[in-house]
């Protein structure tokens, strides 16, 4: 239990790293008005495919990676 208690911290930063790459990956070319919640009209919906499909899915899973570490080392002090 106290290896585990050692490498958490290490861990969220690395998970924590990977999910800003992760995130900032997907941002596509939206212009300043719309990555403030302005209308963009530009936007539109379309299905993820390809490499794009597996990127949403491993910001997914890194994102539940990093809330089950946080929860890990709020019960572990």
């Amino acid at each position: 239990m106290q290896f585990i208690e050692s490498i958490l911290p290490y861990t969220q930063v690395v998970l924590a790293i990977f999910l800003i790459v992760a995130v900032l990956l997907q941002t596509r070319g939206s212009s300043v008005g719309g990555a403030f919640g302005g209308s963009d009209d530009s936007s539109t919906f379309y299905t993820r495919r390809g490499a794009e499909k597996t990127l949403f899915h491993a910001t997914f899973v890194i994102s539940i990676l990093f809330v089950l570490t946080a929860f890990l080392t709020f019960y572990t002090n």
